[in-house]
């Protein structure tokens, strides 16, 4: 090595000039104390001064994020903030469906699925999204078949998310299924079917939150703020069910600065 680099970068322990034979090879396994450092002195004298890492884009640009935001929720439409007891009300019924669902997870992962009911893998992000929504919804076709009277088909108007489903969900799953809707939420429209889904999985997720749970929820509760302003009906009914995903994120789980203030 160089004595500038040397300077730069001391020594650890003294190691001076090895009585090696003539014969070294510094390729092959060390066999003694002295050929080992040996080797160690002549590896890091190949080394480049500077190294770059040749990266190619392509496989990174599925893997980036993208479009993240530190900024709070929008505030909501005047005359439809909710109220703080209204908050605190939905709070204790979600923290009441959390803990029976701890408590009879192990029963309602014993009962046996319905045959029509085959679960995606976690990876499968497409078979996912129309296990949820449904195939109808997945495909954006809002017309019904004449078949689809004689009774509820499942496949095509979604799975809802039956307590003997959701306690075969592990947490990788739950996140994984989280991330999937919580993305198609932030190209689409909010809906029943998503809404249902989206209550469900929060029910599931363990606190505290994991980094990537933790970035999803908030994902979700400024993208439930934005589709309330941009409500042009104020459908009532819908405007509630995204308090209510605002709410749940904020003040049960502990994202204050996205909290609704109090009408």
């Amino acid at each position: 090595m160089e004595p500038a680099v040397e300077e730069l970068m001391p020594r650890l322990l003294p190691v001076g000039d090895c009585d090696l034979p003539e014969d070294f090879d510094p390729t092959v396994p060390p066999r003694t104390p002295q050929e080992y450092l040996r080797r160690v002195q002549i590896e890091a004298a190949r080394c480049p001064d500077v190294v770059v890492a040749q990266i190619d884009p392509k496989k990174l640009r599925k893997k980036q994020t993208v479009n993240i935001s530190i900024s709070g929720c929008q505030p909501a439409p005047e005359g439809y903030s909710p109220t703080l007891k209204w908050q605190q009300q939905q709070v204790a019924n979600f923290s009441a469906v959390r803990q029976s669902l701890n408590k009879h997870r192990n029963h309602w992962r014993s009962q046996h699925l319905d045959s029509n009911v085959t679960m995606p893998k976690s990876e499968d992000e497409e078979g996912w999204k129309k296990f949820c929504l449904g195939e109808r919804l997945y495909s954006e076709i809002d017309t019904l078949s004449d078949n689809e009277n004689l009774g509820i088909d499942y496949i095509k108007m979604g799975f809802p998310p039956l307590l003997s489903i959701v306690s075969r969900m592990n947490q990788a799953t739950v996140t994984s299924v989280l991330e999937y809707l919580i993305n198609w939420f932030g190209e689409k429209k909010f809906t029943p079917e998503l809404g249902r889904w989206l209550y469900a999985l929060l029910a599931c997720l363990e606190k505290p939150l994991l980094p990537e749970a933790h970035s999803l929820i908030r994902q979700l509760a400024r993208r439930c703020s934005e589709v309330r302003v941009l409500e042009e009906n104020k459908n009532e009914e819908q405007v509630s069910a995204l308090n209510l995903m605002i709410c749940l994120v904020s003040r049960y789980f502990d994202q204050r600065d996205l909290a609704d203030e109090p009408s």
